[in-house]
């Protein structure tokens, strides 16, 4: 015999979060949500974020405080038009004050969302952005229709401490210059894969694979906003944040048309819930469409420490530059929760 009882879930709720960097400043990000807006189990969530805050003035000009910023609110209807597929629609305003450009987007996105099963989710859509661009070689505008695809297969045992398995996360976004660039595809991909070993899984090798692709009109055609670089906690630890770059004549930078990052950890666990990490992060930044590895590239390694908990491990991890010509700190330290990747 069973003995249910279900009481509602309250139907707001909001939340926030912090990042702090000596060399960046203050993030805060912040969401409000509200379940069941129109009694058919709808999802409307505002989502806003403001990053650079006191940071070392790295915006775009001499004198930039470079402070990015963004509103956004996405609206979800389940079992529309099917049972395991959801509409959604996206509208998105950013302002991006970064290295190299200075940019105001606006965009929205309508799609779908299909739960094909309990481990593969698929996304596709169509959409309008708008970007104004100011860089070293002036001001331009773009205006975009694209088609966003993207699927995410997640075959982890434990996503927050991954022992085993492998996640995927693929998007693809082929679009229609209707303004200042030319037709193009942007690509995306995310890999990760975890084996352990030993007693009780004491190791634990992990690697993580990062592609991505412009493929259509030329480099400096392209909308700023999707270029890539390299550098940092997300791609390649011990080394500054985006510093690998496109170098062009007198001195001035791009985002790169490719990029190829690979990153190794070694996890050992020492005691029940303290683990040591060795870990080796590559980036490669390239002027083509396709990484063909004749652009720059630069490399970072070191070691980290884990605290296990029920939310995922708190992290703490030393880097340090390996190889490169970017400009680099000696060494680096990245705190937060959960494992790098």
């Amino acid at each position: 015999p069973l003995s249910i009882e279900v009481v509602e879930q309250t139907p707001r709720r909001f939340g926030f979060g912090a990042e702090y960097s000596t060399f960046d400043g203050l993030r805060l990000t912040g969401f409000w949500l509200h379940r069941n807006f129109l009694g058919g189990a709808e999802r409307l969530r505002f989502n806003a974020e403001v990053a650079g805050i006191g940071g070392q003035g790295t915006g775009f000009g001499t004198n930039d405080d470079g402070i990015d910023y963004s509103l956004g609110v996405r609206f979800e209807r389940p079992a529309t038009p099917k049972a395991d597929i959801d509409l959604f629609s996206e509208f998105t305003l950013e302002h991006e004050d970064e290295q190299d450009y200075r940019s105001d987007t606006a965009e929205f996105t309508l799609g779908f969302t299909r739960y094909a099963t309990e481990e593969l989710v698929v996304d596709f859509g169509v959409g309008y952005l708008y970007s104004d661009v100011t860089d070293d070689f002036g001001n331009e505008t773009y205006t975009l229709l694209t088609l966003p695809l993207g699927a995410v297969l997640d075959r982890r045992r434990n996503p927050f401490n991954s022992k085993d398995g492998y996640f995927l996360d693929l998007e693809v976004t082929p679009y229609k210059g209707l303004s200042g660039t030319a037709d193009g595809i942007l690509t995306e991909l995310d890999a990760r894969g975890y084996e352990s070993f030993g007693e009780d899984e004491q190791f634990t090798l992990a690697t993580r694979l990062q592609f991505g692709s412009l493929a259509g009109a030329d480099l400096l055609e392209t909308p700023p906003i999707y270029r890539f670089y390299s550098g940092g906690g997300g791609t390649v630890r011990g080394q500054d944040f985006e510093s690998l770059a496109i170098e062009l004549d007198n001195g001035r930078r791009s985002g790169g048309r490719s990029f190829f990052g690979l990153s190794l950890e070694a996890r050992v666990g020492v005691r029940e819930n303290i683990e040591v990490v060795t870990f080796y992060d590559y980036g490669y930044n390239g002027a083509e469409s396709y990484p063909d590895f004749s652009g720059n590239s630069h490399a970072g390694a070191g070691i980290g420490f884990r605290y296990v908990t029920g939310i995922g491990p708190l992290r703490v991890d030393f880097a340090v530059p390996v190889s490169g010509d970017t400009d680099a700190s000696n060494f680096y330290l990245y705190i937060g929760i959960g494992q790098a990747f």
